[in-house]
């Protein structure tokens, strides 16, 4: 069998970006996805170039614009085994922040652009009998105060349990991979001792790595100094 194919969506920085290393490195070729295109350049020039690599300019909130993604990457690689569906953003809490505009934006891209990137790589992961892994978060577990972000990582957490009973059976399995504070771009004042992308990317690997037999559902990784 060639070298298994991982996808990964929001792939220019932060989790996304430390998953693609650490998938790299452990043998796959990589599909990196997100809006702009300059740093996944560089990142898929890191990993290997195009026999290794492809980035592919993708807003997850257009449908076109992931099925592009997927053609793409059937025609470079031929195959699918792991889609990371990681894009999305945060928003400040409190129900009279942010605007309306960019609420509309943050709920597009975390639910709606996750639930199409699902439907463009579904039929490619059933036939490889690969894995599906989400991004949710300890937000996506637990309520915050005035957060509509953790209400969108709700959503993603029952998508994901969602997919998994609809995909029983199949082979094809399904994680929810939910990080707490991170230290990323996401965050402007993350707590000391934070998590470090490379933390998040080596859960992401663990769960990817289990004997086919093994489904492991959920993983939820906070930092020492996180109290909830």
């Amino acid at each position: 069998m060639p070298d298994p194919v991982f996808l990964i969506t929001g792939a220019s920085s932060g989790i996304g970006a430390a998953t693609a290393r650490q998938a790299g490195a452990a043998g796959y070729r990589i599909v990196l996805a997100a809006r702009s295109t300059d740093r996944l350049s560089e990142l898929a020039e890191e990993l290997g170039g195009d026999e290794r690599a492809l980035a592919v300019r993708c807003d997850v909130t257009e449908w076109e614009q992931q099925e592009e993604m997927v053609a793409r990457a059937i025609d470079q690689f031929g195959r699918l085994d792991v889609v990371f569906v990681n894009a999305g953003f945060g928003a400040a809490r409190g129900f009279l922040k942010e605007s309306p505009e960019f609420w509309r934006s943050m709920v597009l891209t975390n639910v709606y652009g996750a639930a199409l990137t699902i439907r463009a790589t579904l039929t490619a992961v059933k036939e490889t009998r690969g894995h599906f892994v989400l991004t949710s978060s300890v937000a996506g577990r637990r309520a915050l105060p005035g957060s509509l972000y953790s209400s969108t990582k709700w959503a993603v957490t029952g998508m994901g349990e969602s997919l998994r009973q609809e995909l029983n059976d199949t082979g094809v399995r399904v994680t929810l991979i939910e990080p707490g504070m991170v230290d990323t771009p996401f965050f402007d004042n993350p707590v000391s001792g934070a998590l470090q992308p490379e933390d998040v990317a080596r859960a992401v690997m663990f769960a990817v790595s289990q004997p086919a037999h093994v489904d492991v559902n959920e993983i939820l990784v906070r930092p020492t100094a996180q109290s909830n």
